[in-house]
């Protein structure tokens, strides 16, 4: 496995911009997510870092070798796609081995079958190597598709969503699933999602992206308890942080327009009058949805307690983040 290191990396397309100086270190055996809505530009850093794209300045280093000019096939990159992009017509083990009968790589016959049969158990699609890919589900087809990369052992690998498609149960097995074997391999791994929660449940780092700029990287934890802007706030947390006007809980540092509250970060029996619209209740916890002087917010509360709509109960911040009007942290 290997470094990646992203040098000031800038790619437009005509007029737009798919991303602008991006600087970037994904350590050797991270799993680094990159996380931002649709036209982030995580996908064509993707493909920068594979050779799919060529940038138009900056540099990619892969393993301490600045790799310019060379082809997907000379990095040493394995990406997996959105689609399963299986070969219909060959069976599971044949769709495995394609990678290791490159005549680049030029894998001795028993090496190749060794290494799908390891990285089927890995999957727990042993029993399906005899099928084609047509008489699969689409998690096994998933399931082969990540297979084929991992056969490989390449310097890194690039997952571009590849769990978007899937269902919701199935996402969750298999989330757990490439953790565990990032894990376990030690490998070097860049996964796109715009799904806050494969983010925190799966990644050492997290990239935030925003209009093909890198607006903050670091652990999920620091991320989440010290963005930097309300853009990347917003980013993470389920609920998402309640906005609210500065001025709606009292004093606040000079320059500050909006307060971000998390759910878990509003206190109950003290403060401002707020009263209650609806209730989820979701078995271990219990979500309020409350409106405070026309402002909704969302909060969690014990679910032994009945809150009836209509219910009216006192609520304040515990260390509200603090932005001022373009949106930046006032810490």
């Amino acid at each position: 496995m290997a470094e990646v290191i992203l040098k000031n990396l800038t790619k437009r397309f005509g007029d737009d911009v798919g991303i602008d100086d991006i600087s970037m270190t994904i350590p050797d055996g991270a799993f680094v997510v990159l996380l931002g809505p649709t036209g982030a530009g995580k996908t064509t850093t993707l493909r920068l870092i594979s050779g799919l794209e060529k940038e138009d300045k900056g540099e990619v280093w892969i393993g301490g070798r600045n790799v310019k000019g060379e082809t997907p096939a000379q990095r040493d990159v394995a990406m997996v796609f959105q689609q399963y992009s299986l070969y219909p017509h060959l069976t599971v083990k044949d769709n495995l081995a394609f990678p290791l009968k490159s005549p680049i790589l030029k894998t001795p016959t028993d090496e190749i079958e060794r290494k799908v049969a390891e990285v089927a158990n890995v999957l727990q699609i042993s029993h399906k190597l005899g099928n084609k890919a047509t008489e699969l589900s689409g998690g096994e087809m998933q399931r082969v598709s990540i297979g084929r990369a991992l056969v490989r052992e390449p310097a890194i690998y690039l997952m571009d969503e590849p769990l978007s498609s899937l269902d919701a149960k199935l996402r969750t097995d298999l989330r757990l699933e490439l953790k565990r074997i990032q894990a376990s391999l030690g490998a070097t791994l860049l996964y796109v999602t715009h799904d806050q929660i494969e983010a925190m449940t799966m990644a050492t780092h997290v990239g935030v992206l925003d209009n093909g700029h890198l607006v903050q990287f670091g652990t999920p934890r620091e991320i989440y308890e010290n963005p930097n802007s309300l853009y990347v706030a917003s980013r993470l947390g389920l609920p998402r942080i309640n906005v609210l006007p500065a001025d709606v809980f009292g004093s606040v540092p000079a320059g500050t327009t909006q307060i971000g509250m998390r759910p878990e970060h509003i206190q109950q029996g003290e403060g401002q009058e707020a009263e209650v619209q609806r209730v989820e209740h979701l078995g271990d916890l219990a979500r309020l949805h409350l409106t405070l002087k026309g402002h909704a917010i969302t909060t969690i509360a014990d679910p032994s307690v009945d809150y009836e709509p209509g219910t009216h109960l006192k609520i304040a911040p515990r260390n509200p983040l603090c932005f001022d009007a373009d949106g930046n942290r006032i810490r």
